[in-house]
């Protein structure tokens, strides 16, 4: 029966190609820093050059393994930005944090931006459109050597919610990402630095969202690390909601967004992306816990101690 420390070592080692990521034997935890003043649960607060830098620090000095910095908001119905604006709300959060010592990675869709930023000092590149969006996008992050966050996505912010329509959400979308995976390698994005999200939230329906949780099992079958980001979205404060605590703003899922995070962890997601990363820091180290504890010879869906990437 394999020991605690088997399970701790197993855990500690980061995939082959993401080297440069922070490897603590737990499943990430990824800060939002939104510098736009449109974002669903907190735009405007960090719009600010310095509000935003101080913000990123204070992400890291809470625990936060990595910080990810957003120019454009991705929340249903947004409007994008010029890459003009992107630039110049981003890079120079991104430089001083990584001057600091901040893992920073870069939020965008665009291969400008995501060459200036690494260029800057990011460490990965965080692209919830999985290279769709730019074609160019794919050579720049080959050509980078960084490692890259390819999410699931059908439709940009403005429509995507006319595109949540699947007959086997999980089906679907393992097999849309396994497109992706190889169309990027095709490319010449090295799949070793290829990380997977199924894209909570995004033309998906709190149902959706759900079920591709209960199913990263199958996800992770593609052999890539798994990035969930649940943090404040829809499906958290439907289910709030329905389990009678009324209407709950976004500022106010944080609790239930560590409670998901826990699950995801648990499930063998590489990293989770969260606005608030005390309480979600301490939901993966419980749950890092409980993997150490598990017998891992049962079943591994029924116990919840499946194999980390």
């Amino acid at each position: 029966m394999p020991t605690v420390q088997d399970a701790a070592v197993r855990r500690s080692r980061t995939p082959a190609g993401l080297e440069g990521l922070p490897r603590p034997g737990r499943c990430l935890v990824m800060g939002v820093l939104n510098v736009t003043p449109d974002s669903f649960s907190d735009g405007g607060l960090y719009e600010d050059r310095r509000a935003a830098i101080d913000r990123g620090l204070e992400l890291a000095a809470q625990g936060a393994d990595i910080v990810d910095v957003g120019g454009e908001s991705t929340r249903p119905g947004a409007r994008p930005v010029g890459l003009g604006e992107e630039l110049a709300r981003t890079v120079p959060v991104v430089r001083e944090l990584a001057r600091a010592g901040v893992c920073v990675s870069v939020d965008t869709m665009h291969a400008s931006v995501a060459r200036a930023a690494v260029e800057a000092g990011a460490s990965l590149v965080n692209d919830v459109s999985g290279g769709l969006a730019d074609p160019a996008m794919a050579s720049t992050v080959a050509a980078a050597g960084v490692p890259y966050v390819a999410m699931h996505w059908r439709a940009p912010s403005r429509e995507m919610d006319r595109h949540a329509d699947y007959r086997d959400v999980v089906a679907e979308v393992g097999a849309e990402l396994g497109r992706r995976l190889w169309e990027l390698t095709e490319r010449g994005v090295d799949p070793a630095r290829i990380v997977l999200d199924p894209g909570l939230g995004f033309a998906k329906r709190p149902e959706h969202d759900w079920t591709l949780l209960a199913g990263l099992g199958s996800l992770r079958e593609l052999g890539c690390p798994l990035l969930v980001g649940a943090s404040r979205k829809r499906f958290i404060g439907a289910a709030l909601a329905a389990g009678g605590a009324g209407e709950v703003p976004p500022g106010g899922r944080d609790m239930a967004t560590a409670a998901v995070s826990a699950l995801a962890a648990v499930a063998g997601a590489f990293c989770v992306r969260v606005h608030d990363v005390p309480s979600t820091l301490d939901a993966v180290r419980m749950a890092s816990a409980y993997l150490d504890h598990c017998d891992r010879d049962a079943d591994p869906v029924r116990a919840g101690c499946g194999p980390h990437p």
